[in-house]
C-alpha cells in the first residue's frame, strides 16, 4: 500500500498547483503552447542521461529553453504561432524519441514516459513533486495579481509599469516546472490535459478568478483520487484513468450547467 500512498500524495500536490495554472493556461489560450512544452520534455530527459544530472532538473531546463526559443520564434511574423507551435512540437517529440532510441546502455520506458507511471513513484520523486509543486504554488500566489493583469491586459499591464516580457517568462518558467514534476505522474502526453480540463470545467461554476483557481484545484484532486480508485480497482493505467476521471467531472458540469 506504500506506493499508492505515494501515489496519492503525488498526484494530489500536481492537481493542487495544476488548478491556478491551467487557469492562466484556459484563459491565455495557451492549450498548444502547453502541448509543445510538454513534447519537448522527452528532449530533456535525453540531455539529462547524457549530462548525468537529474532528470526533472534536466526536462525543466529543457522545457525553458524551448518555451525561450518560441518566444523568440513567434516575434517574426512570417509564420502562423498555431504553425510554429505545430512544428515545434512534434519535431522537439521525434527528437526526442530518435535520440533515446540510439541510447542503448540506456534502458527507458517509453510508456511511462508518454503516460505516465504514477504507482512507481519512489521516495526521491515524491519529494520532487510536493517539494516544485509547493515551490511553484507559492510563485503563482506572490505573482497571481501581475499575472492576472497581464493577462487581461498586456498593454494597461505595461502602462502600469509591469514589465510584462518578465512575467511572461515567468509563467513559461512555472509551466515547465510542472511539466517536469508531471511527466512521471501522467506521462508527456496527458500533462495538459491535466492543466487544461480541470480549469475548462471550473470556469462553468466560477465567477471570479480566485473561485476558478480553487475550483479547478477542488476539480484535479478528485479526479485524482478516482482515477487511482479506477486505476485500484479496475486495473487500468493510473495516468489515464486520472484524466479519464477529469473528462467525466467536465462533462457532469458541462450537462449541469447547460440544463440550467
Amino acid at each position: 500500500m506504500h506506493f499508492l500512498v505515494n501515489a496519492l500524495i503525488a498526484g494530489l500536490a500536481l492537481a493542487v498547483v495544476a488548478g491556478p495554472l491551467g487557469c492562466f493556461v484556459v484563459w491565455r489560450r495557451m492549450a498548444y503552447f502547453g502541448d509543445t512544452l510538454a513534447h519537448s520534455a522527452l528532449l530533456g530527459i535525453t540531455f539529462g542521461i547524457l549530462l548525468d544530472i537529474n532528470i526533472t532538473l534536466a526536462i525543466t531546463l529543457g522545457c525553458i529553453g524551448v518555451s525561450g526559443l518560441m518566444m523568440l520564434l513567434m516575434k517574426n511574423q512570417s509564420l502562423a504561432s498555431d504553425t510554429l507551435l505545430g512544428i515545434l512540437a512534434h519535431s522537439s517529440l521525434a527528437l526526442g524519441l530518435v535520440a533515446i532510441s540510439f541510447m542503448d546502455n540506456v534502458r527507458i520506458d517509453l510508456n511511462g514516459l508518454l503516460f505516465g507511471d504514477l504507482l512507481a513513484i519512489g521516495s526521491s520523486e515524491l519529494w520532487w513533486a510536493v517539494g516544485g509543486s509547493v515551490l511553484v504554488l507559492t510563485l503563482v500566489l506572490l505573482l497571481w495579481n501581475r499575472l492576472l493583469m497581464i493577462t487581461v491586459d498586456e498593454d494597461q499591464a505595461q502602462v502600469e509599469g509591469l514589465n510584462v516580457g518578465l512575467l511572461k517568462f515567468a509563467l513559461m518558467f512555472l509551466l515547465s516546472f510542472v511539466i517536469a514534476v508531471a511527466m512521471k505522474i501522467v506521462g508527456v502526453l496527458l500533462i495538459t490535459s491535466m492543466l487544461i480540463i480541470p480549469a475548462a470545467a471550473a470556469r462553468k461554476i466560477s465567477t471570479t478568478p480566485e473561485s476558478m483557481a480553487a475550483r479547478a484545484s477542488a476539480i484535479g484532486a478528485i479526479a485524482v483520487i478516482a482515477g487511482l480508485m479506477m486505476s485500484w480497482f479496475l486495473d487500468t493505467p493510473a495516468g489515464p484513468s486520472i484524466v479519464c476521471c477529469a473528462f467525466f467531472i467536465f462533462l457532469l458540469i458541462y450537462v449541469a450547467k447547460k440544463n440550467n
